[in-house]
């Protein structure tokens, strides 16, 4: 029996996470767990009950409010899905919990006995771009309103767009760093297949593409 894949797309706004994970997500067949699109109808409307902009998802005040619901619903849906043997791929920034070696272990605790013998493999993509000029004209050029407050406040903003390690407590070759400041292309799609399938995508990741921080 093959164990269900969680694969985690990580890093800074406006880097192409969802991009990449969804053109993964079509190829492979894997469920699609976007936080932004799943807490955003809780986040409108707990923003509206606060008085304050629904759009915003970068201030003090909705991270006080929405932050943690947002993740919560988010790694609820993916084990779900992993418990029943089903893949995902999991879209957000998830910062704060990069720095906690303990984090993702905690997270697939919580489905303990419900995956049976062969439980579930974890891998993390983290997808950056080279420089701040980058990230901001890749948001400017998407035009969300969700991206506006980042745009208003980007001296506050751009402190998110440094490039982290991935701490976690995973197996070797787990973690891939993502440099995606070049068009997507097939053959990058194929580089993600082969870390997250290895050999069952054909001819399995080499050493340089698994692991390994540039």
């Amino acid at each position: 029996m093959t164990k269900a894949r969680i694969v985690m797309f990580v890093g800074p706004a406006g880097a192409g996470k969802t991009t990449l994970a969804k053109a993964l997500a079509r190829r492979c067949r894997m469920a699609v767990l976007d936080m932004d699109t799943l807490l955003r109808p809780a986040a409108e409307a707990i923003m509206n009950q606060a008085g304050l902009d629904p759009s915003d998802r970068d201030s003090s005040e909705y991270k006080r409010l929405c932050r943690d619901l947002g993740y919560r619903i988010t790694m609820d849906a993916a084990l779900e899905n992993a418990a029943s043997g089903v893949d995902a791929v999991v879209i957000g920034p998830f910062t704060k919990e990069l720095d906690d070696p303990d984090w993702i272990g905690r997270e697939l605790s919580r489905i303990e006995g419900q995956t049976g013998e062969d439980g579930v493999l974890v891998k993390a993509v983290f997808v950056y771009l080279p420089s701040e000029q980058h990230y901001y004209e890749r948001i400017v050029q998407r035009g969300s309103e969700l991206d506006q407050w980042k745009l208003d406040h980007w001296e506050a903003f751009r402190a998110a767009l440094v490039r982290r390690d991935v701490r976690w407590r995973l197996p070797e070759g787990s973690i891939l760093y993502f440099d995606n400041s070049e068009e997507m292309t097939d053959a990058a799609i194929d580089r993600l297949e082969r870390f997250v399938f290895g050999e069952e995508a054909g001819d399995g990741p080499s050493p340089m593409q698994e692991g390994q921080r540039p």
